[in-house]
């Protein structure tokens, strides 16, 4: 597998684009739990076949892509608020990214290592290992590059993220991804109650370090991709439950700006695991 890996790395980004769009829509037609969860979470979220239709290829090219971006040369990235970051960094007081499932959020945290990590102000990002050995290693790999660093999920982790702002650095967290239990609180997301990490709230009012939103667009025909930074529409509040409903809210609005790249299959609305 690792080998195969290897090979797909070595392809062109439109090439693998193609394969994962087909792949996409092959699994959303084979796949009758996979088709009805991605079709309840588009319809939860209010929208209409135009809206989520582009999501079904999208999906697939998130996972086409991989290879390229783990273990290939680099490919082009953009940028569209580079200056927000800028601006943040002069601070020196740390930077709490909030990604979404949108787009790739794989080159968000690469793009942002090899355009500011290497200046001495890398980003740290929360790193769950495979449980396969073989990806274990391809992933890990992936990880170790200059200006980005990986913290483990765990107590540990969460003292390493702390320490990297308090010393003004990154890190980088998916807030609507569903979290260990004891570590979130049930808050709505389009509507409905989602179990929803409090760890990127707590870092920031814990360190006082600025809130900036970001995701990473795929580009047409395989041209690269773009950044996108922009900062929260609302300061967070200082009781908890109040303000991870916030960064749901912030995760919907960033959704909404381009729906046709969320991972709507995404099981964003199960129960949590226990804490390993």
């Amino acid at each position: 597998m690792i080998s195969l890996f290897k090979l797909l790395s070595a392809w062109p980004l439109w090439l693998l684009h193609g394969l994962g769009a087909a792949l996409g829509w092959l699994v959303f037609l084979v796949s009758r739990a996979y088709r009805e969860r991605f079709l309840a979470h588009a319809r939860q979220a209010g929208l209409g076949w135009r809206q989520w239709l582009g999501a079904v290829a999208q999906s697939g090219k998130l996972v086409a892509e991989l290879p390229r971006l783990w273990l290939g040369r680099p490919v082009h990235v953009e940028w569209t608020g580079a200056e927000l970051v800028e601006a943040a960094l002069a601070q020196r007081r740390g930077v709490v990214f909030l990604t979404p499932h949108l787009g790739c959020f794989e080159i968000a945290a690469q793009a942002y290592a090899q355009r500011f990590g290497r200046a001495g102000q890398p980003v740290t990002v929360l790193f769950r290992p495979p449980r396969q050995a073989w990806l274990r290693d391809v992933v890990m790999a992936s990880r170790q590059r200059p200006g980005l660093q990986t913290a483990p999920t765990s107590l540990s982790g969460v003292k390493q993220m702390i320490k990297a702002l308090k010393q003004g650095q990154s890190v980088a967290l998916l807030p609507d991804q569903v979290p260990p239990r004891g570590m979130g609180v049930m808050a709505p997301f389009f509507g409905r109650e989602a179990y929803t990490m409090t760890l990127s709230v707590r870092l920031a009012q814990q360190t006082g370090a600025c809130v900036l939103l970001a995701w990473g667009e795929r580009l047409s025909w395989g041209r690269g991709y773009r950044v996108h930074v922009q900062t929260m529409a609302m300061a967070l509040p200082a009781d908890l439950q109040s303000a991870v409903t916030v960064v749901n809210r912030a995760m919907e609005a960033l959704v909404l700006q381009c729906p046709q790249q969320y991972l709507w299959s995404y099981a964003r609305y199960k129960q949590p695991r226990d804490l390993s």
